[in-house]
């Protein structure tokens, strides 16, 4: 593919043509989460975002190194620098060690990770494997840039140039205006760097440093991790766009703090857009919320959420209703029946030069800042155009899929059926029942066959005649 790509720059507000400082290897950092509970489906966008962005870049060609952190300490309530550890106080609801909370939240988030067909980082990096590299970062940049009260160690924000740049680098956005309840700081936009345990206060996680007992803060761990995994400078740094605000710009102070220069650590920093939940059941801290577990239970694949987010730009506000993931589901479905009509057997994949068209497409659009939205119906076209052999269809579908990540070639109409949770029967069930109906109607035996399809209605079970998707049935949810 010869299209040169072009991503969007949050630092400069707008898009810039992409060169790798190596292109032996694109190094990318992507902010990971928090892991005091289950991810929601809006942090999910945020990595399948950063997954699109490296299938994009490792189908042009390039080799990346990737790294997602797992920050198990030091992220309070708040962003900024209020409230409580968001670990410390999980672990006190749950009875449990924040060790016990931090492994099996990690967990979840790579079983979320792997049920979405997320790649997975070429570095995991875990916060607290940091400790001593934090401690170290610290006392380099404190001499000129920190000052010390009796809660920690505090960054001084107009010690370094121009701070805050990104979070107000267009000319009609101010940036965000905080006034942190912290006695003593210097300026509002100060930041902790080492938090001093408060008499009594007895964390579960705690380290001796030269400020004194405590954590490091949580705007500290990605520049340490960063540096270290991927050097200075590096590629391109992605994150959700609530990061742009507060923890980015931080981030970026101290890597100038730390590199004595005005380099903000990453070439590009990239953000996806919010995912929006008009019900209200996105914040975790609502209670229930809105998780890949709740749309499975409901009886959609965790694709048909992939497939939703791939129709939207990554930095567009995205809506989620059920309507709208239902929509996703069946176009999920029309692309797997279409694919497996195409390819019906074992097709090994031939010259994809009768599928150029629908290839230069899918370049096209993803190289214009990862437009996957576009990419889609040339996907649908592709499928559809039976002037394209079949072993030339299988070769473009392996690209379309190295890039959007829908599974094309191995999906099923099988694998696609989600048992609601509250389900009353299986899916092996249904189908025992439902070949008992075409027994009876080859029998003309209709009463039978209705009675059959009434009882299967009675439980949940949708029976599908003449739908044009060739679906025999759903468990309603």
């Amino acid at each position: 593919m010869t299209r040169p790509l072009h991503l969007y720059n949050s630092l400069t507000r707008q898009l810039e043509p992409f060169t790798p400082i190596d292109p032996a290897c694109v190094r990318v950092y992507t902010c990971g989460p928090t892991v005091y509970n289950y991810q929601h489906i809006g942090n999910m966008r945020a990595f399948l975002f950063a997954d699109t962005l490296g299938r994009v870049l490792r189908w042009k060609g390039w080799p990346l190194r990737h790294v997602i952190n797992i920050t198990d300490v030091g992220h309070l309530t708040s962003d900024a620098d209020a409230g409580d550890d968001k670990m410390e106080r999980a672990a006190q609801a749950q009875a449990k060690s924040i060790w016990e909370i931090a492994a099996h939240y990690t967990a979840a988030f790579k079983d979320d990770v792997a049920r979405l067909n997320i790649t997975p980082p070429y570095i995991w990096s875990v916060a607290t494997d940091h400790i001593a590299e934090m401690i170290a970062f610290a006392q380099r940049i404190a001499p000129g840039h920190c000052y010390e009260l009796d809660s920690g160690l505090y960054f001084d924000a107009t010690s370094v140039p121009d701070y805050g740049r990104l979070a107000r680098a267009g000319a009609d956005e101010p940036g965000e205006s905080r006034i942190d309840p912290v006695a003593g700081k210097r300026h509002p936009q100060d930041f902790a760097i080492w938090r001093k345990e408060a008499p009594g206060e007895n964390r579960q996680m705690a380290w001796d440093s030269p400020w004194g007992r405590g954590a490091p803060g949580w705007h500290l761990e990605c520049s340490v991790m960063s540096l270290k995994h991927l050097g200075h400078p590096f590629d391109i740094h992605t994150g959700g766009i609530d990061h742009r605000e507060i923890h980015h710009p931080n981030e970026i102070a101290q890597n100038q703090a730390y590199c004595a220069c005005a380099d903000s650590g990453a070439r590009l920093w990239m953000h996806n857009n919010f995912l929006l939940d008009r019900a209200g059941k996105m914040s975790k801290s609502a209670g229930e919320f809105l998780r890949l577990q709740v749309l499975v239970d409901r009886g959609y694949h965790p694709l048909a959420y992939r497939l939703l987010c791939l129709q939207a730009h990554y930095r567009s506000e995205l809506e989620f209703s059920w309507e709208q993931l239902a929509a996703a589901f069946t176009r999920l479905k029309r692309l797997v029946m279409a694919a497996r009509r195409r390819l019906p057997d074992a097709i090994e994949a031939g010259d994809p030069a009768p599928a150029g068209r629908y290839l230069a497409a899918l370049d096209e659009a993803v190289s214009d800042d990862l437009n996957t939205a576009r990419a889609l119906p040339a996907l649908e076209e592709l499928l559809a155009d039976k002037r394209v052999p079949a072993p030339a269809v299988a070769a473009a579908l392996a690209q379309f899929d190295a890039v959007l990540g829908l599974e094309l070639l191995t999906l099923t109409r099988e694998s696609l059926r989600v048992t609601p949770r509250d389900a009353a029967l299986t899916p092996d069930e249904v189908a025992a029942r439902l070949a008992e109906r075409r027994e009876a109607r080859a029998a003309k035996d209709f009463a039978a066959s209705d009675a059959i399809r009434d009882a299967l209605i009675g439980q949940g079970v949708e029976v599908m005649d003449g739908d044009p998707l060739g679906w025999d049935w759903r468990i309603e949810a």
